[in-house]
């Protein structure tokens, strides 16, 4: 598990690797993670949007950015955390993935970056 705590938002994810299988004649691997976003400030704050630089082990970089997370826009008082569960394929049995999430301050209006710490996406038979 990594964590990361910016601006009083906690991210934790855990990372499982699924399988392979093949794709448009190419072998892919697939990986789920878990993340968990704790509101450990004293302010109500909103998750707005988030952006991903996944990267294979063959240095192909692919950019996700989007609104929420899986269809959501959490919104979360102080003390109070969401966890969600998604998942990305790479062209090889390891990896990573780091970004952050576009959240908004309720009390201030203030909208921040909150960093999601790199993760490694790793087979359990590959060395890297």
């Amino acid at each position: 598990m990594v964590q990361q705590v910016t601006r009083g938002i906690k991210i934790s994810v855990i990372t499982k690797y699924e399988g392979s299988f093949y794709k448009d004649y190419k072998i892919q691997y697939a990986f789920e993670y878990t993340i968990t976003i704790e509101n450990q400030s004293k302010d109500s704050v909103q998750l707005n949007a988030r952006h991903w630089e996944i990267l294979d082990a063959l240095n192909n970089l692919e950019t996700v950015t989007g609104e929420g997370v899986i269809g959501k826009k959490p919104v979360l008082k102080p003390g109070e955390s969401h966890t969600y569960t998604s998942g990305c394929l790479l062209t090889s049995p390891f990896g990573a993935m780091q970004g952050f999430y576009s959240m908004v301050n309720f009390t201030t209006t203030k909208k921040f970056k909150v960093i999601i710490p790199t993760f490694k996406l790793s087979a359990p038979f590959a060395i890297n």
